[in-house]
């Protein structure tokens, strides 16, 4: 075996495995450049690094169980003027994170509340902060299955250790009294230590309809309201307004 493979499979015990893979691509680099031996060390801890937190980013993005990747640059504000420019970039800058702020997104269906909740969400990422997405049904059933299944207290956990929670149509079903219980005790579990982005189409004092029992409502409500930024997304849908149709540009007449 040759030094350079002794070398590498040393690294690996050490638990540098992936600057031992590349590392004749970095000894080529510093022979090339005439590096000193203190730059090269240098060059050899930097890449370990650079890709341990490039590993981190892609794990929290894995957990993170975003439905598709869609940034704030790709957020088209002409289509929702509602929202301005600055205040995105005050959403975007995410110190309502720091403070613990929750935000509600509020609008109907196609208004771009689940984009911008996955534009801050991989914004949050990007700085380093954990993040959860979930729908509401999808958390309901995880709430109802954290005791039986291994599965289930993996995600919970996660959420409960996240520092933004993005909870997803949060009108989409109804709850029984055991669910709306369950869901009161997550949103306690997490209040004063994450923040929440929330969406629906319906606002806040319709949300009893939802949960079904006035005391356990108000004391969510209580608790997410605190410290909230309400927004209001009032465009019309905007895959209704750029959907495509079998028909083209003819018109469809009954």
């Amino acid at each position: 075996m040759s030094q350079l493979n002794q070398l590498q499979e040393l690294m690996k015990t050490l638990r540098l495995t992936e600057t031992a893979n590349h590392l004749p691509a970095l000894i080529r680099e510093a022979e090339q450049k005439d590096s000193s031996f203190t730059q090269f060390l240098f060059d050899v801890a930097k890449y370990e690094q650079t890709r341990r937190e490039e590993k981190q980013l892609e794990k929290r993005f894995k957990w993170a169980t975003f439905p598709f990747q869609k940034t704030l640059e790709e957020f088209n504000l002409k289509e929702q003027k509602s929202l301005s420019n600055k205040q995105l970039n005050r959403l975007k800058d995410l110190t309502w994170i720091e403070q613990l702020h929750n935000i509600i997104l509020l609008g109907p269906p196609g208004s771009g509340k689940t984009h911008i909740s996955i534009g801050l969400g991989i914004e949050a990422l990007n700085q380093g902060y954990r993040v959860i997405f979930t729908t509401m049904g999808d958390l309901v059933h995880v709430l109802k299955t954290e005791e039986i299944t291994r599965k289930s207290q993996t995600r919970m956990k996660r959420i409960r250790e996240a520092d933004l929670v993005i909870i997803d149509d949060l009108m989409f079903m109804a709850m029984d009294q055991q669910e709306a219980n369950m869901f009161f005790h997550l949103i306690n579990d997490l209040y004063n230590q994450t923040s929440i982005i929330l969406t629906s189409n319906k606002g806040p004092k319709e949300w009893g309809e939802l949960l079904g029992d006035q005391a356990i409502t108000t004391a969510i409500l209580d608790r997410i309201l605190h410290r909230v930024e309400i927004i209001h997304l009032n465009e019309d849908s905007y895959r209704m307004k750029h959907r495509s149709t079998i028909f083209g540009q003819e018109s469809v007449s009954n």
